[in-house]
């Protein structure tokens, strides 16, 4: 009998635009959304939902045993971005910027999870982005840095 690798870690995957700067309008944040839901299926990471705002990304993924953390952000990233430049979604050059959030989700919560990120729109008529990921990273305990300090 051989034995397999299984694992189930569920990852809420939050990353900004570059210098946080309001880059995606609601058309080419659903077309990016779309892509990101594709790519992310080719290149073997279930996505349960993700979700583009216009400074900022949220996805919900369950890590496969084959990855790591920052690979699958470099992945999403990387091959997102050139989409993006690829089929001119915005004026100018897209860009994400330097960092990320990675925040594990029990599995009991995902569908929790995934109902905050589709109803980021709504979310965000009442707390700004950077109001938002302060409050993920003390939520987790973790040490808040400014952009001053980054």
């Amino acid at each position: 009998m051989s034995t397999h690798s299984y694992s189930r870690i569920w990852l809420h995957l939050i990353w900004e635009t570059l210098a946080r700067e309001a880059m995606l309008d609601k058309r080419a944040a659903a077309r990016a959304s779309k892509f990101l839901t594709g790519y992310s299926s080719e290149k073997g990471i279930y996505m349960k939902i993700n979700y583009f705002n216009a400074e900022h990304t949220h996805a919900l993924v369950d890590l496969p045993t084959n990855k790591c953390v920052e690979e699958v952000i470099k992945l999403f990233k990387g091959g997102s971005s050139y989409w993006i430049n690829d089929n001119k979604l915005v004026g100018g050059k897209f860009a994400w910027g330097r960092g990320y959030g990675a925040f594990s989700v029990s599995h009991s919560d995902v569908e929790r999870v995934a109902r905050y990120i589709a109803r980021q729109e709504e979310h965000h008529r009442k707390k700004s982005y950077a109001e938002e990921y302060e409050l993920f990273v003390k939520r987790y305990g973790l040490e808040w840095r400014d952009e001053e300090n980054r």
